[in-house]
């Protein structure tokens, strides 16, 4: 049994009792290519890429989108539901390993492909699209959606991951009366805007025009270093990864690689502060070479056949699934998150919202070997000490880095179980 640290945990939780917490063994799976294009409808996942007790379907009319949707559990009256939102670049394929014990345990736990990924429809993948469809708000009406087609009046708990994360918490934020509780996982969530107060009587505010960014200082490093969230902006990002010269699945195998514990430099800790000094320490997927393209960043660390044949969380069987969909769609649609960042698209409308704390029981996890967690310095502080109100447990765990819940599916799940079991 992997063990966990526990950073804080603030109340005692019971754990509802499972027959089983594993993970599904791996098998074979063959990888059909699917059509794709204007008009064309793709069909759900076929039944031997998925573990025992895991169906893929579709949700039609979700907020203009067509949703394929992985499920666990039986839709039955009364039964307590739970919606997972996944990251990047990940799919609802990435909670396959947890849905099953999470459905023995009594829930009815659905997670879709969020918009710009997967086999979703009814957005757009050309960079100069409209970006507004993708702002936050957007999206949580689409995870709102979801429940309601379902026929639920609220979920159990949202459970978000990296991207998926905050858009737990804004679920959360707007609509607690649909989100009771909520999980974050390997980003963590640092509040809500803040508007100006008490300032009736100070002067104009002066915007300055010619202040050095901290991306101009990392720029001004020897070597010069660019943040990763800046390069996703930037038009060629998705060419580069989509027809990577090494091809997509050996892409995403470098990528996954690289942010988890198989690779050794993940051993992160607290940042001083933010600045370019201390962002360069990061590894360089996050804090890229200035003159490489991410699939040259991951093509330097590659694992080698033997940590591949060794690989149990993702082996090659499990990571062709992500090869063939993101083979097929391209990133554009989960890097238009990232550009949401900089692009000031739905900034005012969640200010609507300045000041509130998620005030619901909430928790956060990640795994030990996962930088996510202190590449924004403050950031996990200010969620326990400001922006959540009742934070039950801060779970880091061992044997994981960024992909906490495919790494160690067991320890996930079960530290799931605890935080739910303990809502009454």
């Amino acid at each position: 049994m992997v063990k966990c640290s526990r950073r804080h945990f603030t109340l005692a939780v019971s754990s509802l009792g499972l027959a089983s917490l594993g993970a599904a063994p791996a098998v074979s799976r063959s990888v059909s290519v699917q059509p794709t294009g204007p008009g064309v409808d793709l069909e759900p996942y076929p039944s031997d890429w998925l573990p025992d007790g895991v169906r893929s379907r579709f949700v039609n009319n979700v907020n203009g989108l067509r949703v394929p949707v992985l499920e666990a559990g039986p839709e039955t009256p009364n039964r307590p539901a739970l919606l997972l939102l996944h990251g990047f670049p990940e799919l609802a394929y990435s909670w396959r390993h947890v849905m099953v014990p999470l459905a023995e345990a009594g829930y009815h736990v659905f997670a879709p492909d969020v918009r710009g990924y997967g086999r979703t429809t009814g957005w757009s993948a050309d960079y100069d699209t409209d970006l507004s469809p993708f702002r936050r708000l957007n999206k949580v009406r689409d995870a709102l959606g979801l429940v309601l087609a379902f026929g639920y009046r609220s979920v159990a708990a949202v459970i978000g991951r990296d991207a998926g994360s905050p858009l737990a918490a804004w679920c959360g934020i707007t609509r607690p009366d649909i989100c009771p509780a909520v999980v974050m996982m390997t980003a963590p969530f640092s509040g809500t805007p803040t508007l100006p107060f008490d300032s009736a009587d100070d002067p104009p505010q002066v915007t300055a025009t010619d202040r050095q960014s901290i991306y101009d200082d990392l720029a001004a490093l020897s070597p010069p270093r660019k943040h990763y969230q800046r390069y996703y902006t930037t038009r060629e990002a998705n060419e580069n990864m989509w027809h990577a010269p090494q091809g997509v699945h050996d892409f995403l195998r470098g990528y996954f690689h690289f942010k988890s514990a198989d690779w050794e430099g993940n051993r992160p800790f607290r940042l001083a502060a933010r600045t370019a000094q201390e962002w360069a320490k990061m590894p360089n997927y996050y804090i890229m070479q200035l003159g490489q393209n991410m699939a040259e960043t991951v093509a330097d660390v590659m694992p080698s056949a033997a940590q591949n044949a060794a690989n149990t969380w993702l082996p090659d069987s499990e990571l062709r699934v992500y090869a063939e969909e993101y083979g097929r769609t391209g990133f554009q649609g989960g890097l238009n998150g990232y550009r949401m960042g900089g692009s000031g698209f739905g900034a005012a409308e969640v200010e609507l919202f300045a000041g509130r704390t998620l005030d619901q029981p909430s928790m956060f996890m990640s795994g030990t070997s996962d930088w996510g967690v202190f590449q924004s310095p403050g950031s996990l502080e200010r969620m326990q000490e400001v922006a959540c109100t009742d934070m039950r447990a801060v779970d880091m765990v061992d044997g994981a880095g960024h992909w906490v819940q495919e790494e160690q599916p067991e320890t996930t799940s079960r530290l799931l179980l605890e935080f739910l079991g303990g809502l009454g």
